[in-house]
């Protein structure tokens, strides 16, 4: 199915993995990605205006019409592809193309672009070596750049509270998410107190990074399907 209109604005995501050169078993890695994509496209077939589908041998896309999970999207595939790093661009802006719901492959404009732009910006500062590199970029339309500096920004903070967390802080919180958020049920899942799970969540300012994350998603939402 084809979708077409000048005056809608779509969110592009564009993945990349890191040092993917210097990946052993390239076809074993390959298939994990299709595996966590198709899982992906599934759940959020809702959001999707056209599937994300892997487009290079370490790169992959989507098109999305609500921007209500981006980041709750980005934290999957991230947590689905552990131990490989993914670095996301993320493009605001129209598709001056038809879109195939079934592939992003052969779309095209300003969404595209933007995303583009955002991946490249994030190589170039890992290449400057910069500290506390965000692991997502988002670029919007000229008059939106305010907008986007908050929202880098706050990509940044986000990563400097998520360095910070132990293993086992990082085990709770990635449990709390299969939850949905309900500590109690997180706690039976490891076997712990719910005063354990409390613990770990507090001292690795889960929350801070949460009202982050929703506030984005939020931005996002509010962004999609706006006139241009």
């Amino acid at each position: 199915m084809f979708y077409f209109s000048p005056d809608i604005q779509y969110i592009v995501i564009i993945g990349d993995m890191k040092n993917s050169q210097k990946i052993q078993d390239r076809n074993k890695v390959q298939e994990k990605l299709k595996s966590v994509l198709k899982e992906i496209n599934k759940k959020y077939k809702k959001d999707i205006a056209s599937k994300i589908m892997i487009t290079l041998g370490d790169e992959f896309q989507g098109i999305f019409c609500s921007g209500a999970s981006i980041l709750t999207i980005i934290e999957e595939i991230q947590e689905g592809m552990e131990p490989i790093e993914i670095r996301f661009g993320i493009g605001v802006g129209k598709i001056t193309t038809r879109v195939n719901a079934k592939m992003a492959i052969g779309a095209d404009g300003p969404g595209f672009y933007n995303a583009r732009k955002a991946i490249e910006s994030l190589k170039a500062d890992e290449q400057k070596n910069k500290t506390c590199l965000a692991e997502a970029r988002i670029e919007i339309d000229e008059d939106e750049n305010n907008v986007a500096m908050l929202i880098n920004t706050v990509f940044s903070l986000m990563k400097v509270i998520k360095n910070n967390w132990t293993n086992r802080q990082r085990e709770i919180i990635q449990e709390l998410e299969k939850s949905g958020g309900n500590q109690t049920e997180c706690a039976k899942r490891l076997g712990v107190a719910q005063s354990t799970i409390n613990r770990g969540l507090n001292s690795g300012n889960f929350y801070a990074y949460k009202n982050a994350k929703d506030t984005i998603n939020h931005v996002l939402k509010e962004m999609d399907n706006k006139d241009v």
